[in-house]
Formats: structure tokens, C-alpha cells, sequence
């Protein structure tokens, strides 16, 4: 009987091959098959490269600032750290142990391809903590909190733009807001003030204030990675092969668009013709595998996104995908 991991590597290892081709087929849609599997390919690589570069920034974070000083952050991390501080236990087995939960509900909310990516990249943040060794950097608690900070929220945003996350946190926090209508920002900052809360207690109320001045430092830098993507991404795109994406929206990323009926012109003579224009919601851990898939398709599609604050109604709650 497979394990759950085992069923997810078999699940996105069919899906990143490229199709058996059919002798009927024709060599048009033989090129096709190859060129979204060249696509796909190229950007996985460059996905696990940005995830990889985020493993070794957030692992810098620790081992440089965060732990000869025993501080802590929020999320995951930040819960990691405390059991670690109170109990002793290896920091690296408590990462892997304390996300198993939110790489389940990832799985179920977000994707094959990202829970994948998610268990590459806290296991390789497991590693990095256990076999590299970085120097001590400071001593100085400000220095530790700003810096410590800014290398942790780095490491997070390189692995968001990489399509995974190191933190499960943020997760959770989206699942919670599709049930309710509290937002992601909401959920994450009271998860975060009870850890510091209980850091406060079983530590010390200035190793909380200064935990609280690391994650401070961390999500800015984080924002700025990703370039300030909100918990939701509107998202506009104009092509010919508007049907092709509609489908590839609906059955693959499980998501409902609308699509406007327009008129679009180009050349210096204004040539103007018929076009359906597509729009959907996303979340931001979704931008990567929606440019990947459109642009397999279409690589010359005109993509508009724009942050939205939050949203209400339609098919924001993703369906289940068959």
C-alpha cells in the first residue's frame, strides 16, 4: 500500500511526463505535447533553484543569528524553535514533524506540484540546519533581530516564488479563511501573537519583543520578494486561445473565471479584431503554476495581474479537482 508521499511523487511524476503519442495524432499536436513538456520542465528547474537559494538564505537566518541567541520567530518556524529551546529536541526533526499537517491540507488545497516543492524544501531546510554550518555573525540582539529577520523572510519569499513555501503557517491561514471570513493577514498575525505570548512565558518578555522584531523583519522582506502579492491575485489574460485557458483554468487549477467579450487592436493601423478576455482569482501561491500552464499554451498571452485585498463570492473556495 503506497504512503501518502509516495502517492504524491507517482501523481506529479504523471503529470510532468509528457504524453504516450497516439500514431493518429497528428505532428502538430506531437509538438504541442513536447513544447508544453519543454515549458514545464524549464520552469520546474527554475522553481527548485529559487527554493533551493531559499533553503540556504533561511538556514543562514538560523544558524547565523537565530539560534546561537536563542530567539525564535513565528509560523511553523517560530513553534519549532521554542519546543527546540524548551525540550532540547533537534531543531531539524522538529521542522519536518511540526509541517507534516500543513503539507497534508496543502496538498488538499493547493496542488501536487506544490506539496511536492513544500516537502523539498523544508526537508532541504532540515538538512542545511543539520550539515551546514554557517559562523556566528553577531551578538548584538538589534542586529540579530533586523538581520536574523531579513535572512529568514528572504529564504520564505525566494521559496514562494519557487511555487512551495518553508513555513506551513500560511497554509493553514488560507484554508481558514475560505471556511470563514476572516483574512489570511488576520489568521497569521493571531497564530503569531499567541506563539510570542507563550515565548514571553516560558522564556522571557524581552526575547519575545525581540522574536517579534525578527518576524516583523521577515514578512517585510518577504513582501518585497514576492513584490507585494496580497492573499489574492486578480488575474486578466488576453489571448486566442482564450478557450484553451479557460479549460486549463477550470480542470487543472480547479478555479472559476469569467470571461468578458472585447475587442483588441495592434499595429500602426489600428487593427482591431473579436476576443474573449479571461479573468480569475488566485491566490498568490498559485501565480507560478498559472504562468507556467499559460504559458505552455500561449506564450505570447498578454497576463495583467493586480493584488486584491480580499474577495467575496463566486468560485474563490477551489472545488476539488478530479
Amino acid at each position: 500500500m503506497e504512503n501518502p508521499l509516495q502517492h504524491i511523487i507517482k501523481d506529479v511524476v504523471e503529470e510532468a511526463l509528457p504524453a504516450k503519442s497516439d500514431k493518429s495524432s497528428s505532428k502538430y499536436q506531437q509538438a504541442k505535447q513536447f513544447y508544453r513538456y519543454r515549458t514545464m520542465l524549464s520552469r520546474n528547474i527554475k522553481d527548485f533553484l529559487l527554493i533551493i537559494v531559499g533553503i540556504f538564505s533561511a538556514g543562514f537566518g538560523l544558524e547565523g543569528f537565530l539560534l546561537p541567541n536563542n530567539f525564535i520567530d513565528g509560523g511553523a518556524t517560530g513553534i519549532s524553535l521554542l519546543i527546540s529551546e524548551v525540550t532540547k529536541l533537534p531543531l531539524a526533526l522538529l521542522l519536518v514533524i511540526i509541517n507534516i499537517p500543513f503539507v497534508i491540507l496543502g496538498y488538499r488545497q493547493i496542488g501536487k506540484w506544490f506539496t511536492l516543492k513544500t516537502i523539498f524544501a523544508i526537508i532541504g531546510l532540515a538538512l542545511c540546519i543539520t550539515f551546514v554550518h554557517y559562523p556566528v555573525i553577531t551578538s548584538d540582539k538589534l542586529l540579530i533581530s533586523v538581520f536574523g529577520g531579513f535572512f529568514l523572510g528572504a529564504g520564505i519569499g525566494f521559496a514562494v516564488r519557487g511555487g512551495g513555501v518553508l513555513d506551513g503557517t500560511e497554509v493553514l491561514a488560507i484554508y481558514i479563511s475560505r471556511k470563514t471570513t476572516i483574512s489570511v493577514g488576520d489568521i497569521v498575525l493571531v497564530f503569531n501573537v499567541g506563539i510570542f505570548s507563550v515565548a514571553a512565558y516560558l522564556l522571557s518578555i524581552e526575547t519575545a519583543l525581540y522574536s517579534i522584531l525578527i518576524y516583523l523583519a521577515a514578512s517585510r522582506t518577504m513582501d518585497f520578494l514576492i513584490e507585494g502579492i496580497e492573499e489574492y491575485t486578480g488575474v486578466t489574460i488576453v489571448s486566442p486561445k482564450a478557450e484553451e485557458i479557460s479549460s486549463m483554468i477550470t480542470d487543472k487549477l480547479g478555479r472559476g473565471i469569467t470571461a468578458y467579450k472585447g475587442m483588441h487592436g495592434y499595429g500602426k493601423r489600428g487593427h482591431v479584431t473579436d476576443i474573449n478576455i479571461l479573468f480569475t482569482v488566485i491566490t498568490r501561491l498559485e501565480i507560478s503554476r498559472l504562468r507556467a500552464e499559460v504559458e505552455a499554451i500561449d506564450p505570447h498571452a498578454f497576463i495583467v495581474m493586480q493584488s486584491l485585498k480580499d474577495t467575496k463570492g463566486g468560485m474563490i473556495k477551489k472545488r476539488p479537482l478530479k
